[in-house]
C-alpha cells in the first residue's frame, strides 16, 4: 500500500514510519521543508518526501493522488499560538479538501480520549478535528489515546523530571485526577494493525492501558521502579497559573506546553471499553512495563523520537525555515575562529556530542547562567538537553538551540538559537582539510540587539576560544 504520513517529524510520526516500511508499504512523508529532514530519509527505497504545509493549501499539490491510506498525526499541543484550535481546524479542513480528490480509502487519526463532559481546550480541539475529518469520500478510523508513556514522550519526560529532581513534592490537587496511561508501543500497534481493517472503517475507539491511576500514583510508581523514595503532598490552593509555573521551572517543558497540560490534567481521561483489543489482537501492557521498556531505550541510547525535537514554537516557525540554512552575511555581528585539528574524526565526533549532559566543553558555568537567565524571562533555558548522547539529527532540540543542519558526511553542523534574544543567532561548525571552522552569527533587531551583542562580547571571546580549542585538540 502507498501510505501518507502527516506529522512525519513528530513524536509518533518518526516512530511509525520505520514500522510501515518493515511491513512493506511505500511511505509518503509530508514535511514542511526537505532540507530540515534527516538525511536517512533520502536513503530509503520505499520512502518519499514531499513538501507540504497544511496551513497553506497551495502546497498540498505535492502529495500524490494515488495513495491508499493516510495517518493524520498533526497536533499543536505545544504551540504558543493562542488560536491553536483555529489552526488545527484549518489544517484538518485543508487536508480533507485535498485528500478527498485522491484515491484514498482510509484515514487514521490519533486523537485523545474525550469522554468527560468538561473538556480542556486542547481535547475540545481534538474532538473538533475528528468531526472535521469525517467524510463521504473515505473511511475515517479514530484511535483516542490516554496519556502516552514512552521514552521521549512529553508525559513521560515530565514525570521523569519531577521524580528524579524532587525528593519531596508540594504539588497541585490535580495530581489526584484519574487517568489511564498507555505505552507508546501499544499506540503504535493499534495504528499499524488498524490499517486496512474494514471492520474499523468509520469507527472510533478509545485505546488505553490496563490500569486506572491518579497522576500521583503514576509518580510514586515511577519512583518505585527507579528505586527512589519520594513524598508528595497535594494542596488545593495552587492555581492553574501557579501549577503551570511549577511544571515549567522544575521540568524540561515549555511554559505554553505546561499550561496546556495543566488544563488537561484537571480532567479525568478514562477510556470506554470496546472490542478493539480483540479485533486487533492487542493486549496492552501495564504502566510499570511501559516505564521499564522506556528505560531500556534510554539506557541503550536508542530514543527514536522526543517531544522536544518535534516542538518548534510559533515564534521560531518562520525563523527556523529552509532559508535560514544559509547563514546571513550582511547586517550581522560575527565571531569567526579556526584551528588546526589533531584528529579530524575525533573532532567531528566531539562536535556531534556537544551539549546536553556532555556540556559545551568550556565555560560550563557561563552556559548554565545563560540558560537560567533565559528561563527567568520565559525562555527554554538548557533544560531540553539532547535526545541522543552521541548523535545529532536535523530538527533535533539541543539545549536552547535547534539543529538546522547535521551533515556528518559534509562535516557541517548548523544550530539556530531558540532562546529569548533581541535578534537571531546561528552557531556553525565545519571541519575541512585538517581544520575546524567555528562561526557565531548574530543578526540584531534594533538598538537592543546591538547593545546585547556588545554586552556579551567579552564572554563570547572567553567561551568561543575555549570551545574551539577543546574541539581542535580532541
Amino acid at each position: 500500500m502507498k501510505i501518507l504520513v502527516t506529522g512525519a517529524s513528530g513524536y509518533i510520526g518518526k516512530r511509525i514510519i520505520p514500522l510501515l516500511l518493515q511491513e512493506g508499504h511505500t511511505v509518503i512523508c509530508a514535511v514542511r521543508g526537505k532540507l530540515r529532514t534527516e538525511k536517512k530519509y533520502y536513503e530509503k527505497v520505499n520512502l518519499h518526501l514531499v513538501e507540504a504545509d497544511f496551513l497553506k493549501p497551495e502546497t498540498l499539490k505535492n502529495i500524490p493522488k494515488d495513495i491508499d491510506a493516510a495517518y493524520y498525526l498533526i497536533h499543536s499541543m505545544s504551540n504558543s499560538v493562542d488560536q491553536f484550535h483555529k489552526m488545527e481546524e484549518d489544517c484538518a479542513i485543508n487536508f480533507k479538501n485535498y485528500i478527498e480528490k485522491t484515491e484514498i480509502k482510509q484515514v487514521i487519526y490519533l486523537s485523545g480520549i474525550t469522554n468527560d463532559t468538561k473538556l480542556s481546550k486542547h481535547l475540545l480541539s481534538r474532538k473538533n478535528v475528528e468531526d472535521t475529518l469525517n467524510s463521504n469520500e473515505y473511511a475515517l478510523t479514530v484511535f483516542k489515546a490516554g496519556i502516552i508513556v514512552g521514552s521521549g514522550s512529553a508525559s513521560f519526560e515530565i514525570i521523569r523530571d519531577l521524580v528524579e529532581k524532587l525528593p519531596v513534592m508540594v504539588a497541585p490537587k490535580w495530581l489526584n485526577t484519574k487517568t489511564q496511561p498507555i505505552g507508546v508501543r501499544d499506540v503504535l500497534a493499534f495504528l499499524i494493525k488498524g490499517l486496512g481493517q474494514q471492520k474499523l472503517y468509520n469507527t472510533s475507539h478509545d485505546i488505553f492501558g490496563t490500569e486506572i491511576m491518579t497522576y500521583k500514583e503514576m509518580l510514586l510508581q515511577f519512583a518505585k521502579i527507579r528505586k527512589l523514595k519520594r513524598y508528595i503532598l497535594t494542596i488545593p490552593i495552587m492555581t492553574p497559573k501557579l501549577s503551570s509555573y511549577w511544571l515549567y521551572f522544575v521540568t524540561s517543558t515549555s511554559y505554553k506546553l505546561a499550561s496546556s497540560l495543566v488544563n488537561s490534567m484537571g480532567i479525568e481521561i478514562i477510556g470506554e471499553k470496546s472490542d478493539i483489543n480483540q479485533i486487533l489482537d492487542i493486549t496492552p501492557m501495564s504502566y510499570k512495563e511501559a516505564v521499564a521498556f522506556a528505560f531500556v531505550k534510554i539506557e541503550g541510547n536508542e530514543i527514536i523520537s522526543s517531544w522536544k525535537d518535534a516542538f518548534i514554537n510559533s515564534r521560531h516557525n518562520k525563523r527556523a525555515s529552509t532559508k535560514y540554512l544559509e547563514v546571513p552575511k550582511h547586517g550581522c555581528f560575527k565571531d569567526i575562529k579556526e584551528r588546526t585539528v589533531i584528529h579530524e574524526q575525533r573532532t567531528l565526533d566531539k562536535i556531534w556530542a556537544i551539549g546536553g549532559e556532555n556540556g559545551w566543553y568550556y565555560g560550563t558555568i557561563l552556559w548554565k547562567i545563560r540558560g537560567y537567565l533565559d528561563k527567568l524571562v520565559g525562555g527554554i533555558g538548557l533544560r531540553r538537553g539532547r535526545t541522543n548522547k552521541t548523535e545529532i539529527k536535523t530538527g533535533d532540540a539541543l539545549d536552547f538551540w535547534r539543529v538546522l543542519l547535521a551533515d556528518k558526511d559534509d562535516k557541517r553542523l548548523i544550530l539556530f538559537a531558540e532562546m529569548k534574544l533581541p535578534g537571531e543567532a546561528w552557531l556553525e561548525f565545519r571541519v575541512a582539510k585538517g581544520k575546524i571552522y567555528q562561526r557565531a552569527t548574530f543578526r540584531p533587531r534594533g538598538l537592543w540587539g546591538r547593545l546585547y551583542w556588545y554586552s556579551v562580547l567579552p564572554f563570547h571571546g572567553f567561551i568561543f576560544n575555549g570551545m574551539i580549542n577543546k574541539l581542535a585538540n580532541a
